[in-house]
């Protein structure tokens, strides 16, 4: 005649002593019967808010007390206390009365040879909560980083369209770092050739001693001040003006140039118009003006040869939305943003010639009024070549909201929005499986997925080697 092995760790006490062991152990303890019902509810821990609750769950079934979403799981957790198994932890939640439900993270054992279980649960309370102020402080750091873009954005729109010739000096080493247009410009060296140079290194020497002298009482007061100098080209006074400011951990010198000569006479005035529309006609990107409908009124001779026409009086008259964009969309599209915001940049779209031939190119558009008439200017570039190395494609999906936006244009929506989908939904896949160190079912609980249908997803996206655990 066989005998029954003898139990051991709480299969081997009775139930007083098992509950009272498991309360000691966790924040929530249950004594059930074989067939689930609640015989004792015990509270390890006295900030769980369902002390008054508890005295009325006794004589009702535990699956019976949680969210419908979690009845599955203590299924689960009976079922592998009865069959003897190592019982798995897993995230239930019990409803209350005063808002959000209480999640639990829970697990069961078998005791005696009647078939009564142990439940026990950890309060997660906690956990959730930090993950809350995680996902917070996350979103927070987002909203911060768009803003410190869309400032930095507006920073150098207004620093390379200022008039006054503006230099940033690094106030330890007094090195130019950067140099407007108007400042390349006055002192007749590019911008790129400016930085990294001395300050003192782009004026004549006799001004050096007044140039030193004026950043020194700048640095020693901390008010702004301003001398006069003479440039050695063309004998042109300026009027040289500092202030410091504080950026991060250092200082910077803001070094401002000023013309003092009087205005310049109306011929002189329109002989730089001139100059300024020869070099238009000539440069090597297209530039087209038109009126507020996107009618073209003049067009230099490099966008006549992107449209692989002949003469420029082939494309007067005709609207800008004949050859550009896939569709009528991005001309009205471009002309509603330069009349909202005065101006746009790198505009991504396509230019079609005469002979259908589509090329990748960047518009660049501003609204210049004069007097009752307005008009506007397009600066287009051809970045074919460029986009040929650069150009994001569908296999190598976006990581960030700027790239997404890069698509726009070039991708169909559809597909952009199909294959951005699949993105979100792997990374949440890794993010979970990180979370839970590779552990799936702990992730599939966490995504609110079956493990097959995870297991199904590991495979698609080739996550892991899933194909073996499948079929366990």
């Amino acid at each position: 005649m066989s005998k029954t092995p003898p139990s051991s760790g709480l299969a081997a006490i009775d139930s007083a002593a098992a509950i009272g062991v498991a309360s000691a152990a966790s924040d929530l303890a249950f004594l059930l019967d074989a067939e689930g019902v609640i015989q004792e509810v015990r509270l390890g821990s006295q900030q769980m808010p369902i002390d008054a609750a508890s005295k009325q769950w006794v004589g009702k079934r535990l699956v019976e007390l949680v969210t419908s979403e979690s009845r599955p799981k203590v299924e689960e957790v009976f079922a592998e206390a009865k069959s003897q198994q190592a019982g798995r932890w897993r995230h239930v939640n019990f409803p209350s009365s005063q808002g959000a439900d209480i999640p639990v993270l829970c697990s069961a054992i078998q005791i005696g040879t009647t078939g009564k279980m142990i439940a026990f649960g950890r309060d997660l309370r906690n956990m959730a909560s930090l993950q809350q102020r995680l996902v917070e402080a996350h979103q927070a750091m987002e909203r911060d980083y768009l803003r410190m873009r869309h400032m930095e954005t507006r920073y150098r729109l207004l620093f390379e369209l200022a008039s006054e010739a503006v230099l940033i000096v690094d106030s330890n080493t007094q090195r130019i770092l950067e140099a407007n247009p108007a400042a390349s410009k006055i002192l007749a060296q590019q911008a790129k050739r400016l930085q990294g140079k001395s300050l003192e290194d782009i004026f004549p020497d006799t001004s050096r001693d007044v140039i030193n002298d004026l950043l020194m009482g700048v640095r020693a007061s901390g008010h702004p001040d301003a001398r006069p100098i003479t440039l050695p080209k063309d004998n042109t006074e300026v009027s040289v003006s500092a202030s410091l400011f504080r950026q991060e951990t250092g200082t910077m010198f803001l070094v401002r140039l000023s013309p003092m000569a009087a205005a310049e006479p109306v011929s002189g005035f329109s002989t730089r118009r001139s100059l300024v529309l020869d070099v238009l006609e000539h440069a090597p990107d297209g530039f087209v003006v038109t009126d507020g409908e996107g009618k073209i009124l003049s067009a230099n001779r490099a966008f006549v040869d992107m449209l692989q026409l002949s003469k420029a009086e082939q494309v007067q008259g005709r609207n800008l939305g004949d050859w550009l964009g896939r569709t009528d969309v991005d001309l009205s599209v471009l002309i509603a943003n330069i009349q909202q915001r005065g101006a746009v940049r790198l505009f991504g779209t396509l230019l079609r010639s005469a002979n259908a031939a589509e090329t990748a190119v960047e518009i660049s558009g501003v609204a210049v009024k004069t007097g009752s008439t307005s008009c506007l200017g397009f600066s287009i570039r051809d970045v074919g070549q460029r986009l040929s190395a650069e150009r994001p494609s569908l296999n190598e999906l976006p990581r960030s909201a700027d790239q997404l936006v890069e698509l726009v244009g070039r991708v169909p929506l559809q597909e952009i929005v199909a294959e951005t989908a699949d993105l979100i939904e792997k990374l949440c896949i890794e993010a979970a499986l990180r979370l839970t160190r590779d552990n799936r079912a702990s992730a599939a609980e966490m995504l609110g997925l079956s493990r097959q249908s995870l297991y199904v997803k590991l495979r698609r996206y080739n996550i892991g080697e899933v194909a073996d655990r499948g079929k366990k």
